[in-house]
């Protein structure tokens, strides 16, 4: 299979998850627009979603989904969105689309936090992918400057402005042994919106796409994949 036949195959797997009469929490990126896709059929079956971009809500409202602010909203039964890398714990590195703070909203609110992945994605420690975090434009420099004494290399991304009015700055070579120590640290810098970090509010089960299939995984396995 291919890799955007694994993405199609998780997307569409999360399905099973979703109750009657609901909002459904949906993320952004490849992976997640391949849920939207599924979401689609049953649309007639749920109350409508809740969306972390201005793209998935584009494409959730062209597919008549209704889309509800958060503001409107109380709790989410599940959260589905992929990830740019997963640990063990899953643990995740988000923001490669630059939707990283909404995702992060949307994932606080979720009783349940499905992370769909293809198998490229999972690894044992987290850092390989640029770490993004979004920072107010004024704090870029001073930002840059603290992630430097960090150990990391940061990179403003150019010609990005996040859906909320701010920019992007991706850190390479990090190798995140506790990623929980430093998502606490990066958001504890004056300017920082977010870092793209989930490991205080982790995922709750990945579905994880393999040539063999769709995959269910816990935290905790060490990636014994589970069939389902």
């Amino acid at each position: 299979m291919t890799q955007d036949e694994l993405k199609k195959a998780v997307g569409w797997s999360a399905l099973k998850f979703v109750e009657p009469n609901t909002i459904i929490g949906v993320g952004t990126g490849s992976t997640a627009s391949h849920f939207i896709d599924a979401l689609a059929t049953i649309k007639h079956n749920i109350v409508g979603a809740v969306s972390s971009s201005e793209a998935s809500t584009r494409k959730l409202k062209q597919l008549g989904i209704p889309v509800f602010d958060c503001n409107d909203v109380d709790t989410l039964g599940i959260y589905v969105d992929g990830a740019d890398e997963i640990n063990p714990n899953l643990q995740m590195i988000k923001g490669g689309g630059a939707a990283l703070t909404r995702e992060k909203i949307i994932a606080a609110m979720a009783k349940t936090f499905i992370c769909i992945v293809d198998q490229t994605k999972m690894v044992n420690t987290l850092g390989h992918f640029p770490l993004p975090i979004e920072v107010i434009p004024m704090a870029r420099a001073y930002v840059a400057r603290q992630l430097i004494q960090l150990g990391g290399n940061p990179v403003y991304r150019q010609n990005v402005i996040t859906d909320n009015g701010n920019v992007i700055i991706d850190v390479h070579n990090l190798v995140i042994t506790n990623p929980i120590e430093l998502e606490n640290t990066i958001n504890s810098i004056a300017g920082v919106v977010t870092v793209g970090l989930f490991a205080n509010r982790c995922a709750d089960i990945a579905l994880v796409g393999m040539s063999s299939g769709v995959k269910q995984v816990t935290a905790g396995d060490s990636y014994t994949i589970k069939s389902e």
